[in-house]
């Protein structure tokens, strides 16, 4: 992963002015924030649920077995997602509240429900992700640490890349679980030497003891029901603690992998000097997708992310009203000939995702 050198063509602001200006006067004549409402609040009670209570029947179930460690697995990990998408996303870039202290406090915590670190989250996404979309060898999100993934075409091809349209789905599950054993601790030093940290005045010694210290209180945690319930063998519980973890890594990177690497997106090359030709905004049309917009009850369970083009162009925004200013960027987009891709269902944008692995893996 390259030092972030790009710019864009700040020539080509047109777009995005005449659009914030639209989507400001939107708030402004609902007379709302542009922050999480009470139907947010009551989404996070809802998915905390949906986590906390298979932890705690797990916890006191004096006849658990196989079957009922791998449902409550699958329930918990699904509440687990849930607060990723729903929760912790808006926190950690600062839209769940208008209040700054409760996005650190919320974005914090919700991170360490994940078994992840907010801080290596906020670099990786809001700063690289959200500026660098799709751009070969800046953005993380496209360059797994993994070399069994190909997710753009510009990095190594392997012969076993043939396969990995196959294969991808099972490694997408594995997610969470390397934020917890592994990813942290080298995203860590990695921004350390970057000088990352440094840009978010924050200190290497210190970050790694608040990792350190999330980790222990995570491990401390999900440890719970194997302390509290002597009938539960410590194999249960394995088979309870991959199954969380399998299932939310698997709808975390699947949400986010249909808004990114698909068929109609792009991943745009920067000239020999660093520039991209075009605007940042009209950069995140052409490497962003949109699928199921029709589909109310999907996007209130994935936290709005279905509406992704929405999102990059106004992150700060709550989830809870992507859905009313996405005609508004619609009509803005086709104003100015841009592109706006979007796919009917979650379904078709997994098919469009699976094409772009299969093609990946041969050229």
């Amino acid at each position: 992963m390259q030092n972030p050198s790009i710019r864009f063509d700040n020539s080509k602001r047109e777009f995005y002015t005449t659009l914030r200006k639209r989507v400001d006067q939107y708030f402004s004549a609902q007379n709302i924030q542009k922050t999480g409402s009470s139907s947010l609040y009551l989404k996070t009670l809802f998915m905390l649920c949906l986590y906390i209570s298979p932890l705690v029947l797990i916890s006191f179930y004096q006849n658990v077995g196989f079957w009922s460690s791998l449902l409550f697995g699958v329930i918990c990990g699904s509440g687990m997602a849930g607060i990723g998408l729903c929760v912790m996303h808006d926190a950690n870039h600062h839209s769940f509240s208008a209040s700054k202290t409760t996005n650190r406090v919320v974005g914090y915590i919700s991170m360490i429900v994940l078994g992840g670190f907010a801080l290596n989250w906020r670099i990786q996404h809001n700063v690289i992700h959200h500026t660098y979309t799709n751009i070969p060898g800046h953005d993380e999100d496209i360059d797994p640490p993994s070399p069994l993934l190909r997710f753009e075409p510009a990095s190594k091809l392997y012969w076993f890349h043939k396969a990995q349209w196959l294969y991808a789905w099972f490694l997408y599950g594995l997610m969470t679980l390397s934020w917890y054993l592994t990813k942290d601790f080298l995203q860590l030093r990695r921004y350390h030497k970057k000088g990352l940290l440094a840009t978010e005045q924050k200190k290497f010694g210190v970050e790694l003891f608040k990792l350190i210290l999330n980790k222990i209180l995570y491990t401390a945690f999900i440890l719970l029901p194997f302390i509290l319930n002597s009938n539960l063998s410590f194999g249960l519980w394995i088979l309870f603690f991959f199954c969380t973890h399998f299932t939310a890594g698997s709808i975390l990177a699947l949400i986010f992998q249909s808004a990114h690497v698909v068929t109609s997106t792009e991943y745009p090359m920067p000239e020999s000097n660093g520039t991209i030709n075009n605007s940042w905004a009209e950069h995140q049309l052409c490497t962003t997708a949109n699928f199921s917009p029709r589909s109310k009850w999907f996007s209130w369970l994935i936290g709005g992310l279905n509406y992704q083009i929405e999102h990059h162009l106004f992150p700060n925004i709550s989830h809870v009203h992507y859905s009313k200013i996405a005609p508004i960027v619609i009509a803005t987009a086709q104003e100015f000939n841009l592109s706006y891709h979007q796919l009917g269902s979650f379904a078709a944008a997994l098919r469009s995702h699976q094409k772009m692995l299969w093609s990946l893996g041969r050229a």
